[in-house]
């Protein structure tokens, strides 16, 4: 990239940046990366004040039993073992129904070991933070849980999923959060906490600096999956091999290595 195509990618990223919410999700993972963020992110939506953050994973990557790779916003366990994967969706279709039970299988399979038996399976929280009342009923908050239907009693799985909807900003705790999460400007959030966290990324160096390469590694990880489309496409349609269709679209040696351990 020459020198003028750098200053110009930089410059749009930092007007990018300064228009970056919550609700943008590559924002919120860089936010909620940090533990105590995404602690004081569950406890309001959880209501429970004694939920204790143990780690958390940004932008992590599960695969399903054929290999399907799916990206997901937060990963966060507790020290209770109780996983979280929160997730931001700006669109209703991404934050569809089953999309939900997708993401909650996930959790099931990757959470577990062979060995492991089913009795100790994880708690799970599946959480959607959406832009939408997805659900349509003009609530805040939506609590999904299986029911035996002929006697209406919890069917107690311990898998739950959550939808908050961000429309509602009252004075609630919840209601300030979404607040927030609409927030651009760190002066303008209720919540120092988080506050705090968008400041380093918006206005310290090191944390724009920051930004600005994971804007990048986005752009890059793009281009990738976009590659990766095409190169299926072509096998799928054309019979190819992945070594035939990647010689064919001329993929570099050393990205081939790289883009076969994901076909």
């Amino acid at each position: 990239m020459s020198e003028l195509n750098f200053e110009r990618k930089h410059a749009e990223d930092l007007q990018r940046l300064r228009g970056f919410r919550l609700l943008d999700d590559d924002f919120m993972s860089k936010v909620f990366e940090d533990k105590e963020c995404a602690q004081f992110l569950l406890q309001i939506i959880l209501n429970r004040k004694d939920l204790d953050v143990r780690k958390v994973h940004a932008q992590h990557d599960v695969k399903n039993l054929q290999g399907r790779s799916i990206r997901l916003d937060i990963i966060a366990v507790d020290i209770n073992g109780r996983v979280y994967n929160i997730e931001i969706q700006r669109s209703d279709r991404g934050a569809s129904i089953k999309r939900a039970r997708y993401n909650s299988s996930l959790l099931d399979a990757n959470v577990t070991e062979p060995s492991d038996a089913f009795e100790n399976l994880a708690e799970t929280y599946v959480v959607f933070i959406t832009e939408n009342d997805v659900l349509k009923a003009g609530l805040p908050i939506y609590h999904i849980e299986r029911t035996v239907n002929e006697t209406g009693v919890m069917f107690g799985d311990e898998a739950h999923i959550i939808y908050v909807n961000s429309q509602i900003k009252d004075g609630t705790e919840l209601g300030k959060l979404m607040h927030d999460f609409s927030c651009t400007d760190a002066k303008d959030m209720h919540y120092k906490i988080l506050a705090d966290r968008v400041r380093y990324f918006k206005e310290d160096a090191k944390g724009v600096e920051t930004m600005c390469r994971a804007m990048e590694d986005m752009r890059k990880e793009a281009a990738a999956e976009q590659l990766l489309k095409t190169l299926r496409n072509l096998m799928k349609n054309l019979g190819w091999t992945a070594e035939q269709a990647m010689t064919a679209m001329g993929v570099s040696e050393s990205e081939k290595s790289i883009l076969i351990k994901r076909i």
